[in-house]
């Protein structure tokens, strides 16, 4: 006796062509219960063995599928991810097995492949026991850069451990921009900002963690509201709205673009045998970030671009702006210090200068250091050496140029060290 088995939906069918040929309906029924074209009725009718069930099977039942990839293309395909694409996972091998090897597999076969190769282990689904909501897209590009820095071995074993700066357009999921630097410090972040807006313009808002760079996060700091980050002064006089995200989870779009670089951009690197930061950033800006965003990247709903053009006082000012700022005190000998180096003020200067005025020194990302105070620049020459300590002192303030009024011989003034020089002449 052979066991036979069948579906439901041939069990059904095999009872609906029963009927047809015994006459109980006719042809256009059948097609009609089949959900089928009558002339497909007909094949099925002409095919149908009332002692034989798995007549009105599928002819390609239990046999090999007519786009079987063959088994020599298979072991070529093995011995590419052992040799080239060790710990890639399916979807970017296939792209790569298209890319470079011209390999046409699909990344739910190549996941077949791999898995029956122990070359790929399925990650089990996680039980999410807080419930969360989605938060919609903002509608406009430009309208909220999502922010933020991620140390990772990004050249493996290649090169030490650094820092991918990016920014994410949260309406669109674009990659706006991305930079390899060596850390998350107030200065590259300065850098990947003043290059940001020079090219694409100021966003409405960026959306960032509670990193120390951005944001203090001492208890003395809820109470006092001056008390903010060079990066957040930074923003402050470029209008831009800085919103601050209490957990990873808040900001997931970048968090997940991470994720996805940690693995696909790390392999690209590998694959294009980069291994220092300079020719990665070039890599990054010229080619993976286009085809990054070309591929991935989703239609906002609305095509305002809101990031605002630089004005002419931003254009003029953004070197300063972008710049550490300190303040320092004029000592009397009209010298500042500022980090192990002493700054001795030239005599004349755009604007008055007085011993014990605050002046503003500025770290410019160029590495020069400028002085200022009350907007103006203050010329100064750097001392080699600390300045001794000086007594007398005969210069009062350090103004816009050389006095040039003589008080007459009967002012006030004069007056008195006249009568101070005749009474020591006759005491002698």
């Amino acid at each position: 006796m052979t066991l036979i088995t069948m579906s439901a939906k041939e069990i059904d069918r095999f009872g609906i062509i029963n009927n047809l040929v015994s006459e109980k309906i006719n042809g256009t029924e059948a097609a009609e219960q089949l959900n089928l074209s009558t002339r497909q009725v007909r094949r099925l009718k002409g095919r149908f063995d009332k002692q034989n069930p798995t007549s009105i099977t599928h002819l390609s039942r239990g046999k090999e599928s007519n786009h079987k990839l063959k088994q020599i293309v298979v072991d070529k395909i093995i011995s590419l991810l052992l040799a080239v694409y060790v710990g890639f996972g399916p979807t970017l091998a296939a792209e790569k097995l298209l890319e470079i090897n011209k390999i046409k597999i699909s990344d739910e076969t190549l996941r077949t492949i791999m898995a029956k190769n122990n070359l790929w282990k399925p990650k089990q689904r996680k039980k999410n026991k807080e419930h969360r909501e989605w938060r919609p897209r903002k509608e406009n590009y430009g309208s909220m850069e999502q922010y933020d820095g991620s140390y990772h071995l990004w050249f493996e074993d290649r090169a030490e451990e650094c820092c991918l700066l990016l920014s994410i357009d949260d309406a669109t999921g674009k990659i706006t921009k991305a930079v390899f630097d060596r850390h998350e410090g107030i200065l590259p972040t300065f850098g990947f900002w003043k290059a940001y807006i020079e090219e694409k313009g100021k966003p409405a808002a960026i959306y960032l963690d509670k990193f120390s760079t951005y944001k203090i996060n001492h208890k003395s700091a809820q109470d006092n509201k001056e008390m903010i980050t060079q990066f957040q002064r930074a923003c402050q006089e470029l209008g831009i709205r800085l919103i601050f995200a209490h957990s990873p989870e808040a900001k997931g779009r970048v968090e997940r673009m991470f994720k996805t670089l940690q693995d696909r951009l790390v392999k690209e690197l590998r694959l294009q045998n980069i291994s220092d930061i300079a020719t990665a950033n070039k890599f990054l800006k010229e080619k993976y970030i286009p085809d990054f965003n070309r591929r991935f990247a989703v239609v906002p709903e609305k095509r305002t671009d809101m990031h605002r053009s630089l004005t002419k006082t931003d254009k003029e000012r953004v070197d300063s702006i972008f710049s550490v700022h300190s303040t320092r005190v004029v000592m009397n000998d009209f010298t500042a210090q500022f980090k192990n180096q002493y700054f001795q003020l030239s005599q004349q200067q755009p604007v008055v200068v007085c011993r014990k005025d605050k002046i503003l020194i500025e770290e410019h990302l160029d590495g020069s250091i400028k002085l200022k105070l009350r907007d103006k620049k203050l010329s100064y020459t750097v001392l080699p050496k600390r300045p001794e300590k000086v007594c007398k002192l005969k210069i009062l303030a350090l103004t816009t140029g050389k006095p040039t009024y003589k008080p007459p011989a009967d002012h006030p003034w004069r007056r008195q060290f006249i009568t101070n020089k005749i009474n020591l002449q006759t005491v002698h």
